[in-house]
């Protein structure tokens, strides 16, 4: 197949380097330092089988509605990006209202830290499609690799998932930064799990979905691995610096700005927010909700 990567930061190298030996690979990225191929997007576009969206939630919309009307009938779209955009859409839905209705939509959720892939070690996800057609395109293309896919069929569910566990990670690296110890981890992670699982069913998600590779999975694998940006986000919060970026602050932000959910009723999305944008002190603020005192 020709496959057309959209980025190439940490996972766009990561996807580059499961499908090199099996597919003609294209790689556009204009922010990227190092060389890259030099050809037309539009054009390139047109010719591929499938095209893996690398990039961050913000750009997906933009990107869709520029190169959906080249893309050919059979093109199948990918995506496994985790957080809201500025409209407050998740990945697949930016997605979908950026490409045309007849092309087929595939979104990957779950264990895949890049470091990981490139060092050739397993790596899991639910893949949820729009269609058979996409769903077998998108198995089809990481097949014989070390990504393991398991079809799942609430693509918005798990969607919501991801965007969540990001910014609950963040609240696991301030725990591990402040040396709370692995009884507030297991704490954290039956309480976020619940809040998670509580705010995706509120949104339309299935009541099943915070419980596969797209919810504890991912949010186990985000929120205790030293490999996670965002579990570092949260060490560097707890360190008392600012100026921090990431999806998981991008959500923050955006569901504060549009008010798309009422953060009284969710204490420990809540408690991430107060810290992350609101500059609360996480030790004091841990150690209330936390009853750490």
């Amino acid at each position: 197949m020709n496959i057309l990567i959209l980025g190439y930061g940490e996972m766009g190298h990561a996807m580059e380097h499961l499908l090199r030996s099996h597919h003609q690979i294209f790689i556009w990225d204009p922010y990227y330092s190092g060389d890259l191929a030099d050809f037309n997007l539009h054009d390139t576009a047109a010719r591929a089988d499938a095209i893996v969206f690398c990039t961050p939630t913000a750009p997906l919309f933009e990107l869709a509605s520029d190169i959906g009307p080249h893309l050919g009938s059979g093109c199948v779209c990918l995506s496994m990006a985790k957080a809201l955009d500025a409209e407050g859409r998740t990945a697949p839905q930016a997605l979908q209202q950026g490409l045309p209705s007849s092309t087929g939509l595939t979104m990957m959720y779950g264990p895949m830290i890049a470091e990981e892939i490139l060092a050739d070690r397993p790596s899991y996800a639910t893949v949820s499609a729009t269609g058979e057609g996409a769903l077998r395109t998108g198995m089809d293309l990481f097949h014989d690799t070390r990504l393991d896919l398991a079809p799942w069929p609430d693509m918005h569910g798990a969607a919501l998932c991801a965007v969540l566990k990001n910014v609950y990670a963040m609240l696991f690296g301030m725990a591990d930064e402040l040396k709370l110890g692995d009884n507030v981890r297991g704490f954290l992670a039956v309480a976020t799990l619940k809040e998670m699982a509580d705010i995706m069913t509120s949104m339309g998600g299935e009541s099943s979905t915070p419980y596969t590779l797209a919810g504890l999975g991912d949010l186990m694998t985000t929120a205790t691995s030293e490999d996670s940006h965002h579990h570092e986000l949260g060490r560097m919060a707890a360190r008392g610096e600012q100026d921090l970026s990431g999806e998981g602050v991008n959500t923050l932000l955006t569901l504060e700005q549009k008010a798309i959910l009422d953060f009284s009723q969710w204490p420990f999305l809540d408690l991430t927010r107060r810290i992350i944008l609101h500059g609360e002190t996480p030790v004091s603020a841990l150690a209330d909700s936390l009853k750490l005192a």
